[in-house]
């Protein structure tokens, strides 16, 4: 028992690696780190509080938050994520993570990234993000 729960540990890390090193291509403004921690076919959503109140499903390409993040830019996107939640069934994980985003030290926004990720050869690889994005009452 001990050993599948030393193994159940050992994946939660290596998953924190994958979102990690996401995070940490986003700070240096890398595109190639960032698209290793991506899966071919990743899907990137975001549900957005519209100006008239309601709710909507926002896609978004990611190829073009690539781009962005591999094009030259004033500031660091300092994303800072707390993980809350890791479940993992075979080469499928679920991870929710409370976040605070930054420009350089400036506070922009916060919110909850929800990770899908498979395990394949080369690790773990995100398939599909989505997230919620507000000015306050930030998830702790």
């Amino acid at each position: 028992m001990a050993s599948s729960c030393f193994a159940q540990q050992t994946e939660q890390d290596a998953i924190k690696q994958t979102i990690n090193t996401m995070f940490n291509a986003m700070r240096k403004g890398d595109s190639t780190m960032l698209r290793s921690t991506f899966a071919k076919g990743i899907a990137f959503h975001s549900v957005a509080n519209k100006k008239d109140g309601s709710v909507g499903l926002e896609i978004e390409n990611p190829d073009d938050f690539i781009k962005l993040i591999g094009t030259p830019h004033k500031g660091v996107y300092d994303e800072r994520v707390t993980f809350a939640d890791i479940k993992i069934d075979g080469a499928l994980a679920s991870v929710w993570a409370p976040y605070k985003f930054y420009l350089d030290d400036k506070y922009s926004h916060c919110g909850v990234d929800v990770f899908q990720l498979m395990k394949t050869a080369n690790g773990w690889k995100i398939i599909y993000i989505v997230d919620t994005r507000r000015k306050d009452n930030c998830p702790e």
